[in-house]
């Protein structure tokens, strides 16, 4: 554990010294809950719901593994946690390279950090720590523009995409699809419901954290991973048996800490539809949502989309985050976009050479790669991404 500390303006707000630590592993990361709470509940915004230490302290379970370190930057203003920069450290490439924690589940990465007149220089603070930890590159994934981090001006644009998002309040309504859609798409998921009752009877219902909510996550991955396979869709992420263990885990979880809720529709008493998503002060993000390809013609995917949404304005949901990337379907639903942002931040020579030469060209190439071959050869040669 290395400490340094930096004061701030004396005619700022908080005139208290910002004090900087860099925690590293698993022990440093648990005992700092109760703080890491606190701030989440001070400081969190909807769009961090993945900075949340339970979602973390199960990815941990099973992403963290012997290539990767923890390097968690930690900024206290007295006594109180104002600032976490949740991180983790691994060789790529050459490169000594710094991540958010999370990927490849964590569908956001961002810094967790108290409003107010000292938010900036806090931040200002947090890049120069950030600078001298010795590493190459700094890889800010999925950075949306909403962020509490800001997106630096310094840093290359690797990739942008959009994550859309539909107002619930105008697309939800009592009989299903609201007038937001047109009359046909109305008319066609009061079809759909009809042709799935002609194979049993239907039930939808709001399963909690518990046994049987980790056997309906560990079954919706597979109904995803078999959806794709029928497409000729490659997805290492879902392929990879860890995203399967780490939503069984995080639903089986009765402390409930992660927010994650589970709609289910069945078809004469077997699940064909499940909708894994995170709620978070208002806001719903869908993360996993599987239909049986066995009811693919009835059309559960469709059907599925609309009971998640009310399943979510019944619990109280304003939006539902639908996530990158924007795919078409996901369009037909959104009522808005939010930029979300793959970034690279050079901090030695290595990473200014990266950043000029080898990042742009190589990360869509390895991207392709990617997608064609096993899941386990990507691990081993890419790690998690």
């Amino acid at each position: 554990m290395a400490a340094a500390e930096s004061r701030l303006p004396a005619d700022d707000a908080a005139t208290a010294p910002l004090t900087l630590e860099i925690l590293t592993g698993r022990a440093a990361f648990e005992a700092l809950k109760p703080e890491w709470d606190g701030l989440f509940a001070r400081a969190g915004m909807p769009q961090q719901l993945f900075l949340r230490h339970a979602f973390l302290r199960h990815w941990c379970d099973h992403y963290l593994d012997a290539g990767s370190r923890i390097c968690i930057l930690a900024g206290r203003s007295g006594d109180r946690l104002a600032m976490l920069w949740p991180l983790v450290r691994k060789r790529r490439f050459g490169l000594d390279t710094l991540q958010f924690m999370g990927a490849p589940v964590a569908q956001f990465g961002d810094v967790l950090i108290e409003p107010g007149a000292c938010r900036q220089a806090w931040l200002d603070t947090g890049w120069e720590a950030l600078g001298r930890l010795g590493a190459d590159l700094f890889e800010a994934r999925h950075l949306r523009a909403d962020a509490g981090l800001p997106r630096p001006a310094a840093a290359l644009l690797v990739q942008r995409q959009e994550a859309p998002f539909a107002d619930l309040a105008s697309r939800v309504s009592a009989e299903g699809p609201s007038l937001a859609y047109p009359a046909r798409e109305r008319s066609n998921y009061r079809r759909r419901l009809r042709r799935l009752a002609e194979r049993g009877e239907l039930g939808f219902r709001a399963v909690c954290p518990g046994v049987e909510a980790r056997e309906l996550a560990a079954s919706a991955v597979a109904m995803k991973r078999n959806a794709l396979a029928q497409h000729g869709i490659v997805a290492p992420t879902v392929a990879d048996p860890r995203f399967q263990a780490f939503f069984a885990a995080l639903a089986g979880d009765e402390a409930d800490e992660a927010g994650l809720r589970l709609s289910v529709i069945s078809c004469a008493g077997r699940p064909i539809g499940i909708d894994l998503s995170f709620d978070c002060m208002g806001r719903s993000f869908g993360h996993v949502i599987a239909s049986d390809p066995d009811f693919e013609r009835e059309g559960i995917g469709r059907v599925l989309i609309h009971q998640a949404f009310a399943g979510a304005r019944a619990r109280g949901s304003d939006v539902f985050d639908l996530l990158a990337p924007a795919d078409p379907y996901k369009l037909e639903h959104a009522d808005g976009t939010v930029a979300v942002f793959d970034l690279a931040m050079p901090l030695s020579w290595r990473g200014r050479l990266a950043c000029g030469f080898a990042l742009p060209q190589l990360r869509p190439a390895l991207k392709t790669v990617a997608k064609r071959l096993p899941a386990a050869w990507v691990r081993r040669l890419f790690g998690a991404s």
